[in-house]
């Protein structure tokens, strides 16, 4: 009897983007077929390490495409307007942990020497299947004397993602330069053997296909110690997407781990490492000639350091692991760094809700004035944009506010920035309940940057 899967391919003319390979007859004289699937999913984007002139793509496939001198198995092809000019890379197999150790191949090319301001076009996979045709358009410029727009958010999943379609129709309108995604994905990428996941990296590629989409890891990530986050995504800094910093005209970013110092179970060669590397990033970021180029410093990472909502989660409490470091020894702790360093902003997200604080250092606000409080203050401003939408909801808050945080919202929605120049950012945020209405906004200005010690 002829198999009615293979059948049903070659009617349908399906088969070019499935391969059947037909093995010999067995026993009861039917055909076995195994279907490998070669089609490319779950296409995304980020930065290189070049930003304004590397981008790397990223996809999936279930089955590795056969490669050989002529073919490869991981190409994209791109250009200005056409299709013209070919890049290559390498895929990875990337095994679940879940108890059906499902298996896909994620492939990564490197875009190199692109030019400034300009749309480029480009497909990705291989000769056994092609993804759909995407676009992206590259930084202004390598130089700081422009002004990139982002959207930034964390704790979105594949249910409940309020946020998604304001943020899939604007990317395609060109609003954003890049977002960030400060952790919490899918909820969770690794739940029924990371279908969910592979939902999600769908869901998400409307947005993530045509711009640069920066990531890190949440709490949600931790199972199998974080090994659905650290394959599928791509951040430049080679420490498996934990944290990184790039630069986009007048803005220094740095994206970090806070579940390092959560899930000690790991280890803490980590948490070391990671707290070594942003000495050095923040020492490298503050020599004169840098801050001169690039005078803002923002840092985001999932779990904040500050927050008001009505729960038992870490940043209730006074000592928080990221702000103090380890309980009673106080090492590792990230606020004096943030101070020291002269950190502008601080981005956190996991409170499932939206709130910006006055300028604090120690439970103490350092306002610029009474007045202008945020015209040169005298400590970082800390920013929780945890509302995108998830499956577990909104967070309350207290009954009494503490004094410290200036404005709230359990309104689902995320945060644009707009960095206009050395002296002048802008953040505002965005309601989706209220049909994209704008209900918080402020100017962060700054005369001077560097060390709050010497302010």
């Amino acid at each position: 009897m002829v198999n009615l899967t293979l059948l049903l391919c070659l009617v349908l003319g399906l088969c070019f983007s499935c391969r059947a390979e037909i093995k010999p007859e067995s026993n009861n004289n039917a055909l076995d077929l195994d279907i490998v699937h070669y089609q490319p999913e779950q296409v995304h984007l980020a930065f290189g390490e070049r930003t304004a002139s590397e981008i790397v793509v990223t996809w999936s496939t279930r089955s590795l495409p056969p490669s050989s001198d002529d073919e490869r198995s991981s190409v994209v092809e791109y250009g200005l307007g056409d299709l013209k000019q070919r890049a290559y890379g390498e895929a990875n197999k990337f095994v679940d942990g879940g108890e059906k150790q499902s298996t896909q191949y994620i492939h990564r090319v490197t875009l190199r020497e692109l030019q400034a301001n300009s749309s480029y076009v480009y497909h990705c996979g291989s000769s056994y299947g092609w993804s759909a045709k995407f676009q992206f358009r590259t930084l202004a410029s390598a130089e700081p004397d422009w002004s990139p727009s982002l959207a930034i958010y964390g704790d979105m999943g594949n249910e409940n993602a309020q946020s998604l379609a304001r943020l899939q129709r604007e990317t395609q309108l060109g609003m954003y330069d890049a977002i960030i995604h400060v952790g919490d994905f899918a909820y969770d990428m690794n739940t029924h053997n990371a279908r969910v996941g592979d939902e999600f990296m769908r869901q998400i590629e409307t947005v993530a296909a045509y711009v640069p989409y920066m990531v890190v890891p949440g709490n949600h990530e931790e199972k199998f110690n974080f090994s659905n986050y650290r394959a599928r995504f791509s951040m430049p800094g080679g420490t498996e997407n934990l944290f990184y910093s790039f630069n986009l005209g007048p803005v220094h970013f740095i994206g970090i781990s806070t579940e390092v110092y959560y899930f000690l179970n790991y280890g803490l060669k980590t948490l070391v490492f990671q707290y070594e590397w942003l000495k050095s990033d923040l020492a490298e970021a503050n020599r004169p000639e840098n801050r001169a180029k690039r005078p803002w410093i923002i840092i985001y990472g999932h779990r904040p350091m500050y927050c008001s909502n009505e729960n038992d989660n870490d940043c209730t409490h006074s000592e928080t692991l990221t702000r103090v470091g380890w309980p009673f020894v106080h090492m590792f702790g990230l606020e004096p760094l943030l101070y020291e360093y002269g950190v502008d902003v601080a981005i956190w997200a996991h409170e499932h809700s939206y709130e910006r604080l006055w300028p604090i250092y120690d439970y103490n606000v350092r306002n610029g004035s009474l007045g202008s409080p945020y015209e040169n203050p005298r400590a970082p401003v800390h920013i929780i944009t945890g509302s995108a939408g998830c499956k577990e909801g909104r967070e309350p808050f207290k009954g009494k506010i503490p004094e410290w945080s200036a404005f709230h919202s359990q309104d689902y929605g995320y945060t644009r920035l707009k960095a206009h120049n050395a002296s002048h950012l802008y953040f505002e945020q965005v309601s989706d309940d209220q049909q994209g209405a704008i209900i918080d906004k402020f100017w962060l200005i700054k005369s001077q940057h560097g060390s709050y010690s010497e302010l």
